[in-house]
């Protein structure tokens, strides 16, 4: 069967490379519903998933997203529409994404901060046909995904996790579905499912307006994850936790799936430190995935009671102070490591036999035997020496040939041999063999707040949309809790200064996520340039990263 091309918008990769992936191994001819399935089938009645609401074995998992797969089509869903999603973490949203994928449904990874800025622009590309919030948050996003259902060319049906009226809440799905039937309607979409079909659409940070869509396909997108857990030493006996939000392809591929993928237990937590500490405290994980945004939090005293336990922390998002890095690595029964990853794609890791020094140092290797990685002169295509700093490039079984529906940016963002440019800095160091990677800084401006990417320019020309503001320019500023925090210089266009609040309104009023807002205002006469006459963010930078001086906060600035 030939997979669904979405009407040429999806990039397929190159009959070669994906022949070479296939005989590797490194592709599988299964769907992901698929091997969920094998893993619940070797697992029984072990613990899959561990929230604060519960525990859910590999057996329960199973038959209630079969349940739940055979109601999402009750309701009219068709095979390979997208549903976009926007929930925190809780059992609920693990059920549904996988009935999502059993269903032959395309889950749409968005954030639950997203709003209409990014949620109307994202569900009209990929012609979302459905709506899957969270009821009873602090922002009520029921009455959101109505909102966004007004006049919408496709979106028809908004589902819940929790209840709310007029909706349909995924906890009852497929309630009343006998088990067998609901299996066999499960394995009667996996026969129509070419390996080549889009599974999930992952969200880039972006470089420029609103996130850019990534599609993953059957073949490699579970695959991916398998590799990453096996990378790590991951099997049935571990138990993982994890506390940034699961519907992020960090936490799909580095904790779900990956989890699943070896019939780990997953432990679910929300980010709130405290709570989250205290549940895996409670469950003895033996392993854990911090992004940076929680570094601070391993200082805490919370933390004691996870360490009897843990004996593997892989670190990720930035740099890893030394004290932080021994608070999970005492050179006997804790490991620490980093990793990097991107939702394009490629992932590096430390192993298990990497010496201290590189795993404070670096962020690993490959996951997988066929991953390419070249160090590139910015804008170039020619090789820079072992060493050397210049743009991570890659290529492989799961890195991305395309973005959808992206011809002009995909013609800059891939090489003329098809290998996807980070926009990071990195340089290869060579030990024993092996070619591992540091992260050395970023081409693209980004903002890298807690793991998300703000798009400077993105926020700036939605600042210069206020009659106020004549010129903006956004810079990231150091946080120690989230590594990194969004600045914004601001020229006036009138005269008047508008205070943090008056700027809070105006994004609000323009549906902007609220991670994105600018948490530091400075107002100038003018922004300072270079020799060539652009605006010097590097100087910027400097002085974003300055310590306040003493005195009053000036009109405008805010913390």
């Amino acid at each position: 069967m030939t997979a669904f091309d979405w009407d040429g918008r999806v990039v397929r990769y190159p009959a070669d490379r994906a022949r070479r992936y296939r005989e590797s191994g490194e592709w599988s001819d299964l769907p992901i519903s698929a091997r969920l399935h094998e893993s619940a089938l070797r697992q029984g009645d072990r613990p899959a998933l561990i929230t604060a609401e519960g525990v859910l074995t590999y057996r329960e998992l199973d038959e209630r997203t079969d349940r739940i797969a055979a109601g999402l089509r009750s309701l009219g869903l068709r095979r390979l529409d997208p549903v976009l999603f926007q929930s925190t973490n809780r059992t609920a949203i693990v059920l549904a994404w996988y009935g999502c994928l059993k269903a032959g449904l395309v889950p749409v990874a968005t954030l639950a901060q997203h709003r209409m800025h990014e949620i109307g622009h994202i569900s009209r590309k990929v012609g979302a046909a459905a709506h899957l919030v969270e009821a009873g948050l602090g922002f009520d996003l029921v009455a959101f995904a109505r909102q966004v259902a007004e006049g919408h060319p496709t979106l028809r049906t908004v589902l819940t996790v929790g209840a709310a009226e007029g909706t349909h809440r995924i906890e009852d799905l497929g309630a009343g579905i006998d088990p067998a039937r609901a299996r066999a309607f499960v394995e009667s979409v996996e026969a129509e499912t070419d390996p080549q079909d889009v599974a999930v659409f992952q969200l880039s940070g972006g470089t420029t307006g609103v996130p850019k869509v990534i599609p993953r396909i059957h073949a490699e997108y579970w695959n991916n994850a398998l590799l990453y857990a096996q990378a790590l030493g991951w099997d049935a006996g571990t138990r993982l936790a994890h506390l940034i939000p699961v519907i992020h392809n960090a936490g799909i591929s580095c904790a779900l799936h990956a989890a699943h993928s070896v019939g780990a237990t997953l432990v679910l937590a929300n980010p709130d430190h405290v709570a989250a500490f205290a549940l895996m405290a409670e469950h003895g994980v033996t392993d854990v995935l911090i992004g940076h945004g929680h570094y601070q939090a391993l200082r805490s005293a919370e933390f004691d009671a996870v360490l009897p336990t843990v004996r593997r922390t892989v670190l990720s998002g930035a740099k890893v102070p030394p004290d932080v890095f021994r608070r999970v690595d005492d050179g006997e029964t804790r490991w620490a490591g980093q990793m990097f990853g991107m939702s394009e794609g490629m992932f590096l890791a430390s192993r298990a036999g990497d010496p201290e020094a590189l795993r404070t140092t670096t962020v690993g290797t490959p996951i997988a035997p066929s991953d390419e990685v070249r160090i590139l002169e910015p804008g170039t295509e020619t090789e820079v020496p072992d060493g050397a700093v210049g743009e991570l490039c890659c290529r492989g079984p799961y890195t991305i040939p395309g973005y959808f529906d992206a011809p002009e940016h995909n013609a800059i963002a891939f090489t003329s041999d098809g290998f996807y440019r980070t926009g990071d800095l990195a340089a290869v160091h060579v030990v024993d063999g092996r070619r591992h990677v540091s992260i050395e800084g970023r081409i693209k401006d980004l903002i890298n707040r807690g793991g998300e990417k703000v798009n400077a320019e993105e926020v700036e020309v939605l600042l210069m949309k206020h009659p106020d503001v004549a010129i903006a320019s956004v810079v990231a500023m150091p946080d120690a809790r989230l590594g990194e925090k969004a600045c914004a210089f601001l020229v006036s266009a009138t005269g008047q200064t508008l205070t943090m609040p008056e700027v809070q309104r105006h994004l609000d009023g323009l549906g902007v996520a609220k991670f994105k807002w600018p948490e530091r205002l400075v107002w100038v006469p003018e922004l300072p340039k270079t020799n060539v006459g652009k605006i010097d963010k590097k100087r910027l930078r400097a002085e974003a990263a300055a310590p306040l001086a003493a005195g009053p906060t000036p009109r405008g600035a805010g913390a």
